[in-house]
């Protein structure tokens, strides 16, 4: 098995040797659908693409004065936690975050400091909710990235809509989504890793639990006893613990901002932590892949990775 662990750990270094670069790329304007899928989709690699989206009425309208008008008595979920660490490995657990309803308005209201509650508030519902809790706002966007879909043949499987406070930071993580993610107002900071450098990412099993806010304001974290243990990444990319992981100091993460009118395509697969200026907001295509060939191929690499990985 160390044979196997080694020859996985040579194969990652060989793919940035290969096809990765040494940062994220960029280019400019809508591109071609053909083009876009022979020299980014198919070798798996991102790239930040500037003004494929400036026709968007969001980038100009979605002040907190138009959203209090459009949307703000609509209730909608949002996470919210103590320390701005949804769906993350704390201690032995993986703590997912307090979902809680609220007015739109009443998130703007924490945001831009109006009203002051304990925790991190972040809306986050990554299951299409843009469409499903606020169909008002899909005027001022497009419901599909029209490039990305005839590149792919398919409409997204999810249009999601992200707005937080900074300390709102989503954990080391990765989908199986090829995924378009644009910046509408602030900035998203991303930390990527290639899933060819699955073998120096460590990976758990961990009791699922949740937090939940008590009447005093603090935060307890209260066991999903039914629940199955939840396979995930114990490591900080912020702030690595290189003694307990050290394979870690052989992955070679890339970093990228993404600003206002700029999208991230991130592919399936591509390992990701994310952080972002407060008050920011993005909206997501997912398009899911699973029949892809390199889906199919990535995941046999996490499957080597697993059985090499330490109990």
């Amino acid at each position: 098995m160390d044979a196997v662990k080694e020859r996985l750990a040579d194969f990652s270094l060989e793919a940035h040797d290969l096809y990765l670069s040494q940062s994220v790329d960029h280019v400019d304007g809508p591109p071609d659908p053909l083009h876009f899928y022979r020299h980014w989709i198919g070798p798996n690699k991102p790239c930040i693409i500037r003004n494929a989206f400036s026709h968007w009425a969001a980038l100009s309208r979605w002040t907190p004065a138009y959203l209090r008008e459009k949307v703000g008595s609509k209730v909608i979920s949002v996470a919210v936690t103590p320390n701005g660490y949804a769906d993350a490995v704390r201690d032995d657990r993986f703590v997912m975050p307090e979902e809680r309803r609220m007015t739109f308005s009443a998130v703007l209201d924490v945001l831009e400091g109006k009203v002051k509650q304990r925790g991190v508030f972040y809306v986050q519902k990554q299951c299409s909710n843009l469409l499903d809790e606020l169909p008002e706002l899909t005027d001022d966007v497009e419901v599909h990235i029209p490039w990305m879909s005839t590149a792919l043949g398919k409409l997204p499987d999810a249009v999601n809509f992200w707005l937080g406070e900074a300390d709102a930071i989503t954990s080391l993580h990765k989908d199986h989504y090829e995924n378009i993610y644009c910046v509408i107002s602030g900035q998203k900071n991303f930390i990527l890793l290639p899933p060819t450098d699955r073998p120096f990412i460590p990976y758990g099993r961990y009791q699922p639990a949740v937090y939940r806010q008590q009447d005093n304001g603090d935060f307890e974290v209260v066991d999903q006893r039914d629940s199955d243990k939840v396979p995930w990444i114990p490591l900080d990319p912020l702030n690595p613990d290189l003694e307990r992981y050290p394979m870690y100091r052989r992955a070679r993460p890339l970093r990228c901002s993404v600003k206002a009118g700029e999208m991230l395509y991130l592919p399936s697969l591509w390992f990701h932590h994310v952080q972002q200026s407060h008050g920011c907001m993005a909206v997501n295509f997912w398009y899911d892949m699973d029949f892809d060939i390199k889906y199919n191929y990535f995941q046999l690499l996490d499957v080597l990775s697993d059985l090499t990985d330490p109990p």
